[in-house]
């Protein structure tokens, strides 16, 4: 075939020719990389259930070399034991019949031992005998085995009775005679044997009789403790565990300040598995550890603050931009010094501005003066007022920083949020503001009256409100609050201004009720209860961190014990933060000694907190009113009830002291209080219907409208009498 004159030659002219497509041919499924027979078997090793743990991890790997090791140190010291005990075992048995008690014990059941006193004399004779015939043969035959064998038939002879008595005194539960009459200790067992830690689970009520745990990571050493991950048997859940921390302590034998419990979440974990650790020794009863803010020159407010350690001395840091802060306790447990410890770090960063009111009235601020832009130390009426004027001040300083938000470029401002860059701009003066109270209890329960917009109210009302105002909306614009306490109680600080805390940490209180108001409702019931904490741990408390810490993202709360930070090391650091300002020229207010007065606008920040009015009336704040406990528990967990013509009309007692974690009959008296007393009704249960004590939804109700009442009379005596 050619080509002549644009013609195809030797190709019949009269056959269709139809037009020619280029194209390249494609492969649109990509190529199966066929996996090795060696990375196929990894992975089934890997993988594989039946592959014990220790053959696919190092670190478990020689965990169980070192556990080999001690066993086998351990395995002649436990194999003499097993002998002595079998020795004991038998001499318990040949001396049971050769008295034959047996016997003896059948007649004195049947009320016949005289007469069978004279058989149960001869049996004894002839046991008496056999047991001297045996003693002789068996001597006589050794005798002529070591002369016929030598002396290594008495050494074999004695190993096979070594090995005999071993086995017959092995620890073994329900064997007789092998179970002490006093038990040893329970401390670590279950390090060396995992049957133990099924046991005390069991002991506690965790796991029924007949389930068993299941071990994710096997004993190990971690810092001054010992660490394992257990899986719970279906359905059992790892929440329980924590809230009845101190029954497995028991079942361990460890005080419960000793023992970590904390569910596994993320990706890693699951409802049911949990981590424990043990700690050798007390780890609160060692010397307090100073602050780690004393080796550094300055620190970065965006970055949290070095608070204190947990059990396994990890460090845990207090995130505390976006967020606010509680700290309550009885006096003397370490409040202050918790307080100074979260503004020590602001204190170190020079482009923070601090407002600290100390209502305490005594030296424990006093060093603070000499960076602070606004500074007060007293507890009197004129105190509380120029606190009030500060608040009012924050209140339109926020406003403004919103407004000129809105005028910032996306770049610049990403969000309705500072940014750090932001903070640290003279031009946007927005600088992270911390405001540090001590003694927050004193202005909030300040009775000065005051006037706003025509309204009367006491002083303590529109500081409540105006804190309840920037703990939700300053955070975002670079404000932060920083409140604490001494008495922990809901008269005292606002239920509308602690559900906006979002950081909370209560060391040592009175009672679970006060433990509650600090960390949060029911927060007793999952195991967090500051109540518990022991006198003697100064500095030791539980917190509820709003943000990340070093125990994870998940964690709930937890345990800490603060740095220590005596006065002397306090002065260094206000000192030091001083010296920062004054080279970064950020001294101002109070610190660079200018006494002008927050200029105010009260009709503005009234406008903005309540719409014109800085206080409602009575009646319309009967919604917000605050019961006491524990009549506010049970409002809150029968708030469907309450709230339905539907609910149900009856709730047993041991329904409520189960939900709420409270000691049966406290809960009574403190309910008859509120003039609900117990009746019984029928209810349904799994076994039919049952009689039980409870109380009738009806009484509660009308419990709840009487403690509201009666505090909307009180407020409105106090609004007459101003």
């Amino acid at each position: 075939m050619s080509e002549r004159d644009g013609e195809l030659v030797g190709v019949d002219s009269s056959l269709p020719v139809r037009a020619v497509l280029e194209g390249e041919f494609v492969n649109d499924v990509p190529p199966v990389e066929r996996t090795s027979w060696r990375g196929r078997a990894v992975n089934w090793w890997r993988r594989s259930p039946r592959v014990p743990l220790w053959a696919k991890d190092r670190v478990h790997a020689v965990q169980a070399v070192k556990d080999l090791v001690v066993a086998l140190l351990r395995s002649p010291f436990r194999f003499m034991g097993a002998v002595v005990r079998g020795l004991v075992v038998a001499v318990r048995w040949w001396r049971s019949w050769v008295t034959v008690r047996d016997y003896r014990e059948a007649a004195e059941q049947s009320e016949k031992l005289a007469d069978k006193f004279t058989d149960i004399r001869e049996l004894t004779l002839f046991r008496w005998k056999v047991t001297g015939a045996t003693v002789v043969t068996v001597a006589v035959v050794l005798a002529v085995l070591d002369l016929v064998y030598g002396h290594r038939m008495l050494w074999i002879a004695g190993g096979i009775c070594a090995v005999a008595l071993a086995i017959l005194g092995r620890r073994k539960d329900g064997s007789p005679g092998r179970k002490a009459v006093l038990a040893g200790p329970r401390t670590l067992t279950w390090t060396m044997d995992p049957q133990v830690l099924v046991d005390a689970f069991r002991d506690a009520k965790l796991i029924g009789k007949d389930e068993t745990l299941r071990l994710v990571d096997r004993a190990t050493r971690r810092g001054e403790g010992w660490a394992v991950t257990v899986d719970l048997p279906a359905t059992r859940k790892a929440a329980d565990v924590v809230k009845h921390r101190e029954a497995l302590a028991s079942a361990l034998a460890v005080d419960e300040i000793q023992l970590s419990v904390e569910r596994v979440r993320g990706n890693g974990g699951h409802a049911g598995r949990v981590a424990m650790w043990v700690a050798d020794e007390d780890p609160y009863a060692k010397p307090p550890i100073r602050t780690p803010l004393l080796a550094v020159h300055r620190w970065d407010a965006w970055r949290p603050v070095p608070f204190g350690t947990d059990a396994r001395g990890r460090r845990i840091d207090l995130p505390l931009v976006w967020t606010s802060v509680l700290i309550g306790a009885i006096p003397r447990q370490g409040k202050t010094m918790a307080e100074r410890l979260a503004a020590a770090g602001l204190i170190l960063d020079p482009h923070t501005r601090l407002y600290v009111a100390d209502f305490k009235n005594g030296k424990d601020w006093k060093a603070a003066e000499q960076v602070a832009h606004r500074f007060m130390s007293g507890d009197g009426s004129e105190h509380v007022l120029t606190f009030l004027d500060w608040l009012v001040e924050l209140v339109a300083d926020v406003q403004g920083r919103y407004r000129r938000m809105q005028d910032l470029d996306d770049l610049t401002c990403p969000e309705s949020k500072v940014t750090p860059d932001m903070s640290r701009d003279p031009a946007l003066d927005m600088p992270i503001t911390a405001l540090v109270v001590d003694e927050v209890q004193i202005p909030l329960e300040d009775r000065t009256p005051v006037e706003v917009q025509g309204k009367k109210l006491t002083a303590g009302e529109y500081i409540g409100e105006l804190l309840t105002w920037l703990a939700k909306k300053a955070p975002a614009a670079g404000v932060i609050l920083v409140l604490a306490t001494q008495r922990p109680d809901s008269k005292t600080i606002p239920s509308s201004l602690r559900a906006v805390l979002g950081s909370r940490f209560a060391l040592r209180v009175m009672d679970w009720r006060d433990s509650n108001i600090i960390l949060g409702e029911q927060m007793n019931t999952r195991g967090y209860d500051s109540s518990r904490l022991l006198p003697s741990h100064k500095g030791v408390g539980i917190l509820r961190p709003d943000g990340e810490t070093q125990a994870g993202a998940d964690v709930l709360a937890l345990t800490v014990r603060t740095f220590y930070m005596p006065n002397e090391d306090w002065r260094e650091i206000c000192q030091r933060g001083r010296a920062l300002r004054e080279a970064e020229g950020t001294l101002t207010g109070h610190a660079a000694g200018q006494a002008s007065q927050p200029v105010l606008d009260h009709a503005a920040v009234a406008k903005a907190i309540g719409g014109g009015a800085a206080a409602p009336a009575a009646a319309e704040r009967v919604d917000e009113i605050e019961l006491a406990e524990p009549l506010a528990s049970v409002a809150d967990y029968l708030s469907d009830d309450l709230g339905s013509d539907n609910g149900r009309d009856f709730v047993p007692t041991a329904e409520l002291v189960d939900a709420l974690g409270v000691e049966p009959k406290g809960f009574g008296l403190d309910m008859a209080e509120f003039g609900c007393s117990p009746t019984r009704d029928r209810v349904p249960t799994e076994d039919g219907v049952k009689q039980v004590r409870g109380y009738a939804v009806a009484d509660i109700r009308a419990a709840i409208r009487r403690a509201r009442d009666a505090a909307v009379i009180e407020a409105e005596v106090i609004d007459d009498d101003h």
